[in-house]
């Protein structure tokens, strides 16, 4: 007997439920309503058969023969004619319904995602004919993404912090494109390739499409490729270039005092360059100060395309100056405006403490220029207490061959205050003196004396003292020479931070922040026997640097990127006074950390747009500082595509022309359907053509 039992029912195989998934899709199903439209030609058919003219003869025989031969062609004619037009038809409206595979059957869902870096950094603003380069670029990823596969989704990249890190439709995408717009961000490639290998960690995906538009300026693309940064990377570069890029820009330009002067003259340092095509006429540079033109000078260059320009001024109060540089250059816009905003600050003071006579070299540098107070003093009559040093910016110690406890403690004091200390060691032979006051400031000692002539061999580009200061070091500068130098050593609490140093690694100058000032510690004497430092480039500058340095800076010109600290005094930093970044429709709270007496702002991690900027706490005095475009982008040298394809190939490396990107696709779109539809729908067309013209002729016959 058979089990009634439902569960002891075995289903075959093939009555078992499945989930089917049909491997096709269409773009517009809507059209498949259209498919009513079949009934049409059945219903001629039927209702419009061919109409027979009777012809008598004397014989039946005759007539009916004609009868059965033309019922028999009448029927496979009607029948081949009608699957033509019926094939016609479907074929037609599956064309409209654009169908294509569906490729989650073929490949795992997000296990390839595509991206599109779009280069929209100033150089892109370059004119080829009537439009920019990004113009270009612009039109060209758009073409790319609207004949996409349809439903393909992509990642959007430009300079900018994009939108999105995830995959978007194609329609979000075309938006976004047609609102990108030049920026003062740049990127270098290797930039955007570790951006889309983070995508595609956070995607999960194991590949990914990566199509670079861009003009390859030599800043931001290397010669060799990183092949760590391109592994599960397909590379499409599209470059879009222009031979008509000419451009006049400004790249710095700086006081030649240390502070601005009020009621006297100043005198503005202007260094230009030229790029690219001689302009028919000359330039002109003006100076504006607060939107009044000062001074101006006609431009004309040299043969290697640079010119050096000085601008005399004067201004009557002492107020924060917004001093505005510009060029009219036609060709290229953004780079035609330099910043500086500066104010005349009130006459800095400086203690010199001399053991001995005063120093010729530090008097000099300090009388030079009317906007320090110099006291020199006698180290043995001055009062050791900082209540008689806080006054001043600055304290030198001359010439000291020993620092007693007291002193010592003062030095100690002054720096847990925040200011500014520079000690100048004279020579001796009992080191442990000097070692009794050091020990009291901080983890710092004398080991030994060298008496070997020794050249400064390195220059930290990054200490605070350079990097205010200089531009661009000229490159052939002399560093200074020791005749002999203590060996200075110091602990991980002295923060020892070398500015110049010798081969050995031991430093010449060193700047030490144990407390919230800064201790500058000189290895050798201000004094020629000692060595050629007093009478270098660089001597005069670092002292005005460090009195400088105490009270903040009076004139500032910043560069977009450069991650360069804007240094604010402040006597107590609490969360209560943190600084704000403001302008016309701008209120940033920019990154920013103790340091010293003060404050380090870090304004151009929080603003990219060159302009003039107020930076101020609530219940602070406010300071202005002036954000400058990053020079790198004027500099318009750009990568030969041609000597770039033989460095950049590989399998996964591929070079695209701009032109051809609405065929761009995915290498593994398939071959479209409706192509193929819209062929057969023209074969069918041909056939039921060819079926009515044979028709036409057998009656006629």
């Amino acid at each position: 007997m058979i089990d009634p039992t439902i569960e002891n029912v075995k289903i075959p195989p093939l009555l078992q439920p499945f989930t089917y998934i049909c491997p096709v899709s269409f773009l517009y199903p809507l059209f498949l309503v259209a498919g009513l439209a079949l009934a049409i030609p059945v219903i001629i058919h039927l209702f419009n058969l061919r109409k027979y003219k009777v012809v008598l003869f004397p014989h039946t025989r005759f007539l009916k023969n004609i009868q059965l031969n033309s019922r028999k062609q009448s029927q496979v004619r009607y029948k081949w004619l009608l699957a033509m037009r019926l094939l016609f038809l479907a074929t037609l409206i599956l064309a409209f319904a654009q169908p294509f595979f569906n490729k989650a059957n073929t490949k795992t869902a997000g296990n390839k995602i595509q991206v599109i870096y779009l280069d929209n950094s100033y150089s892109m603003s370059a004119k080829k004919g009537a439009r920019s380069v990004l113009d270009i670029a612009r039109e060209a990823a758009r073409k790319q993404v609207l004949h996409s596969v349809p439903g393909s989704r992509f990642v959007f990249l430009t300079n900018d912090i994009p939108a999105s890190f995830r995959a978007e439709p194609a329609d979000k995408v075309i938006r976004e494109i047609n609102n990108t717009d030049v920026s003062s961000s740049l990127r270098t490639v290797n930039q955007v390739l570790q951006t889309t290998q983070s995508i595609l960690q956070n995607e999960g995906a194991g590949e990914a499409d990566l199509y670079y538009y861009s003009d390859f300026q030599l800043n931001a693309f290397p010669v060799i490729p990183d092949k760590a940064l391109l592994k599960n990377i397909t590379f499409s570069g599209l470059p879009v270039q222009t031979d008509e890029a000419a451009d006049i820009y400004i790249d710095t330009a700086f006081l030649t005092t240390p502070v601005l002067q009020t009621g006297k003259g100043n005198a503005l340092v202007v260094r230009t360059h030229m790029a690219g095509k001689v302009p028919k006429d000359n330039p002109v540079l003006n100076l504006a100060i607060n939107g009044q033109v000062k001074s101006a000078a006609s431009l004309s260059f040299t043969e290697k395309n640079e010119r050096s320009d000085t601008l005399s001024f004067q201004v009557n109060n002492a107020e924060w100056q917004n001093i505005e540089l510009t060029v009219n250059d036609a060709g290229m816009r953004f780079d035609d405006t330099f910043r500086i905003t500066a104010r005349s600050s009130p006459s800095l003071s400086v203690l010199v403490l001399n053991e001995g006579q005063p120093n010729p070299y530090i008097q000099a540098a300090f009388r030079a220029y009317n906007g320090f107070r110099l006291n020199p003093v006698d180290i043995s009559s001055s009062p050791a207490s900082y209540q008689a040093w806080k006054q001043y910016n600055l304290v030198i110690l001359n010439g000291i061959t020993h620092l007693d406890d007291a002193l010592g403690k003062t030095l100690n004091e002054a720096l847990q205050q925040g200011q500014s200390i520079c000690i100048f060691p004279g020579r001796t032979g009992n080191i442990q003196a000097l070692n009794d006051g050091l020990k009291s400031v901080g983890d710092i000692r004398i080991d030994a004396i060298d008496t070997a002539v020794q050249t400064a061999s390195s220059l930290q580009q990054g200490s605070a003292l350079v990097k205010d200061l200089f531009e661009k070091i000229p490159d052939n500068v002399q560093l200074p020479v020791a005749n002999w130098h203590y060996n200075i050593h110091a602990g991980l609490s002295a923060n020892q931070q070398s500015v110049l140093s010798f081969r050995n690694g031991d430093p010449l100058l060193a700047r030490y922040t144990p407390s919230r000032g800064q201790l500058y510690i000189c290895a050798t004497s201000a004094d020629l026997q000692s060595g050629n430092f007093p009478g270098s480039y660089f001597f005069t500058p670092f002292l005005y640097e460090m009195a400088m340095q105490s009270g903040g800076s009076s004139i500032y010109a910043i560069t977009a990127g450069a991650q360069q600290a804007v240094y604010l005094p402040m006597a107590n930093v609490t969360e209560r006074n943190t600084v704000h970044i403001y302008a016309r429709g701008v209120d940033i709270i920019p990154p920013q950390r103790p340091n010293g007496a003060g404050l380090d702002v870090f304004a151009d991690q929080a603003i990219q747009q060159p302009g003039f900027y107020s930076l101020s706490s609530p219940g602070g005095d406010s300071t202005r500082i002036a954000l400058n475009q990053d020079k790198r982008e004027s500099v318009m040298d750009f990568r030969d595509i041609s000597v770039l394809k033989k460095d950049w190939k590989g399998d996964n490396i591929k070079w695209l022309n701009i032109s051809d990107t609405g065929h761009i696709s995915d290498s593994d779109e398939p071959f479209p359907l409706w192509k193929v539809c819209v062929i057969l729908a023209l074969i069918m067309l041909a056939g039921e053509t060819y079926l009515l013209a044979r028709n036409q002729k057998v009656q006629i016959a």
